[in-house]
């Protein structure tokens, strides 16, 4: 074997044993964060990706599945790719549970059970999901001038994937995984480089042109028909905390965007304040106060339509 380090064990070669013996130390003693002193099986990212890639596929099977489906095979495809991803999802689902205060001391059987019936309730969605997408990649169409097709927009449009995601972290938040929900969060912003976290309300028709360094807080509420751009950002102006100093979970602090708003690139909206509706904020703005209906916010003032 030609090698510039020759192998001659690695424990020996590397004197790893005072290594390992100080991690062991580490893990057990020193800097245990195991919960309650026991391992607890993690979601695994790679299944997650292929529970959406499953669901994607059987939303829209000729786009996200097979090219070559027809009137006959369709529904076989789709009764076939459902089965196998939600079979995923319900282990994934077990999973995460447990890392909910809820069934943290929780019996298997109990975790089985809750399982399966999330999974049946995010399987009911699903119809719902796929109408709040197609609506999204509608919006795409008619607000982007170089989009040339549907096909065009669900494959090569970073804010297509991303919204998609979102929809269904967003409905696996709803049901009760908040950490499945935010895996499959981030596995989309790393696809896209779009960061929505899955409690975010997003209403229909949702567009994002471009879509790069977009970022959507927990608590943002979107209306119908909203608009953004590049490098957007709806985000707290502050976190609030309790008597001991504790950051407050959950606690409203993100903006609320009503219906028909457009937000240009690069715009930085903070807090929880409210963008009326058919208002229109310009690019690079910083706002951090409420705006009524149809306002035109630039950097240079703010005026009101």
């Amino acid at each position: 074997m030609n090698s510039e380090f020759p192998h001659h064990g690695g424990s020996v070669q590397w004197h790893l044993g005072p290594v390992i013996d100080a991690l062991r130390t580490s893990r057990e003693t020193t800097h245990n964060i195991r919960h309650h002193g026991r391992v607890r099986e993690l979601p695994s990212r790679e299944a997650v990706r292929q529970v959406v890639d499953g669901v994607s596929a059987a939303l829209f099977p000729t786009h996200y599945g097979r090219p070559d489906l027809n009137d006959e095979s369709i529904d076989y495809f789709v009764a076939d790719t459902l089965n196998v991803a939600l079979d995923r999802l319900a282990e994934q689902v077990r999973r995460a549970l447990r890392f909910g205060p809820e069934y943290e001391q929780a019996e298997d059987a109990v975790l089985i059970e809750r399982a399966r019936a999330v999974t049946r309730e995010f399987a009911a969605s699903l119809p719902a999901i796929r109408a709040l997408l197609v609506s999204d990649v509608q919006a795409a169409l008619a607000g982007d001038p170089a989009a040339t097709s549907v096909a065009e927009i669900m494959l090569c449009y970073p804010g297509t994937i991303a919204i998609l995601y979102h929809r269904i972290a967003h409905c696996l938040q709803r049901l009760g995984v908040p950490f499945l929900a935010r895996l499959a969060a981030d596995i989309g912003h790393s696809l896209t480089g779009i960061d929505i976290h899955p409690g975010a309300q997003i209403g229909a028709s949702f567009f994002i042109d471009h879509g790069t360094g977009v970022v959507i807080g927990e608590t943002a509420i979107l209306g119908e028909r909203v608009r953004l751009y590049q490098a957007v950002t709806l985000g707290a102006k502050r976190f609030p905390v309790d008597e001991s100093g504790a950051l407050v979970k959950g606690a409203p602090r993100h903006p609320i965007v009503e219906d028909d708003v457009v937000i240009y690139a690069g715009a930085t909206i903070l807090g929880r304040i409210t963008v009326g509706a058919g208002s229109t904020i310009g690019g690079n703005v910083w706002l951090t106060q409420s705006v009524p209906p149809g306002s035109n916010v630039s950097q240079a003032q703010m005026r009101n339509t």
